[in-house]
């Protein structure tokens, strides 16, 4: 049976609000859609600008541990879409067993990703320019979401989508993430690039995207050595995809797809 529930994983720097347009897409089509925050963001983008105490907490385990139990305790395997980290999210529950089929949009790299385009080191630079942002919630300027999110957008447009949508990132975590590829061993964000036994999985960018170009897309693509479908799909737009003028043939594809190449994935 095709699933019919759609499980939206968000990134960092924005909350499940972000998806808001999708949910009630996707919803109008009659699918059940769910849209978990991280531990400790089930309150409301104020709330976490005002004090951003739950994002410094929050771990990738734990966000892990917290999307497995949503999506475990579905009757059947949902179809997993995430938008930047929860474009690597998406891949790790893929990689252990869950959901029919994944589609991450704009993806952060995963674990031996190497490719840093300029323009994501700009992007990235507001966190990554001061190693004591290691140990705080480090959030964008409106002139840095502009250019890191929605620089296809007007200055006004942006504005608006930063008042709605923008919180801060963590810092351990992202940092974290940029170092994943010199420590030893496994990181956070591995996921075992030969396992046959993951569901298909899409993976859609922006042409215009400055925080995640297109290039890490197609080297996030290129490292699966598996059997399994992985595909690359671009779309004219900014990272901030989901919101973009034209997203519902961004969500329309990618339902599509994803219905087309969904099954029971075999235990990992």
């Amino acid at each position: 049976m095709a699933p019919d529930t759609i499980v939206l994983v968000h990134g960092f720097w924005v909350t499940p609000r972000s998806w808001e347009h999708w949910i009630t897409h996707y919803e109008q089509r009659g699918f059940t859609v769910l849209a978990p925050g991280y531990p400790g963001f089930e309150v409301e983008v104020e709330a976490l600008n005002a004090d951003p105490t739950p994002i410094l907490k929050v771990t990738v385990p734990q966000i892990i541990e917290h999307l497995e139990s949503v999506v475990g305790g579905l009757e059947k395997p949902p179809i997993l879409m995430g938008h930047s980290a929860g474009g690597v999210f998406t891949q790790i529950l893929l990689d252990h067993g869950h959901g029919a089929v994944g589609v991450a949009i704009n993806s952060a790299p995963t674990e031996g990703v190497k490719v840093v385009p300029l323009s994501q080191i700009k992007a990235t630079f507001p966190v990554l320019k001061n190693p004591a942002n290691r140990h705080r919630a480090v959030g964008f300027t409106e002139e840095q979401w502009h250019y890191a999110f929605a620089n296809t957008f007007s200055e006004e447009e942006s504005r608006r989508l930063y008042e709605r949508y923008h919180i801060p990132a963590s810092g351990p975590i992202f940092w974290g993430s940029a170092l994943a590829n010199i420590h030893p061993g496994k990181d956070d964000n591995y996921v075992d690039y030969a396992n046959d036994a993951r569901a298909p999985l899409l993976f859609i960018s922006g042409s215009d995207d400055n925080l995640m170009p297109p290039r890490i897309q197609q080297s996030n693509a290129k490292h699966y050595k598996s059997e399994t479908v992985t595909e690359v799909k671009e779309f004219s737009g900014p990272h901030l995809l989901p919101s973009a003028p034209g997203w519902e043939a961004v969500a329309d594809y990618a339902l599509e797809w994803a219905l087309e190449h969904a099954r029971r994935p075999s235990p990992a």
